[in-house]
């Protein structure tokens, strides 16, 4: 499956997609900062990784994220069926040179939409109360705040607050 903005296009990995997914996203610290993920230090790792994540989209509603204008890899999104109707993105990531392009408003509109023609009636969104990049995608999106909460990064057992947002989809 292949969805389309203006400038980007979501579609399951390939394996030669390690390259570019590597260089513009996993490798690189501050787009993993406040994503659950470790940063990927060489290029045997990020083989293993497009390996572990074509098996991981084969069965799950996650795509890499594609620059039309370039064809490179730029960063990956997901959503999950929490209940009957209600979805929620599991994570927007972008490498740092695509943010602020307005990307991530398409990424999030797309997701919106695939979900409506899913049958959903809710979507929810959370980020970390430190993204404040994040926090202004859901406020420029429409998404209401609901609530937070105290979590721990499994990466390092560091504390930090989740807020949850959604929105109405019908």
């Amino acid at each position: 499956m292949l969805m389309e903005t203006k400038d980007l296009i979501l579609k399951k990995a390939v394996y030669e997609d390690w390259k570019s997914i590597y260089h513009n996203v996993w490798s690189r610290p501050e787009t993993a900062k406040y994503m659950q993920w470790k940063v990927t230090t060489d290029e045997e790792g990020a083989r293993e990784r497009i390996q572990k994540t074509i098996a991981w989209q084969e069965n799950h509603d996650a795509w890499l994220v594609y620059e039309k204008k370039s064809g490179q890899a730029i960063g990956f999104t997901g959503i999950v069926e929490t209940r009957p109707h209600i979805y929620e993105e599991t994570g927007i990531a972008l490498g740092p040179e695509y943010v602020g392009k307005g990307y991530g408003k398409q990424i999030l509109r797309l997701l919106m939409e695939y979900c409506i023609s899913l049958g959903g009636v809710e979507f929810q969104y959370s980020t970390w109360s430190g993204n404040l990049a994040s926090k202004a995608l859901a406020a420029s999106a429409g998404f209401v705040y609901q609530y937070s909460e105290e979590k721990r990064d499994p990466r390092n057992g560091e504390p930090y607050e989740l807020e949850h947002y959604k929105k109405d989809l019908r």
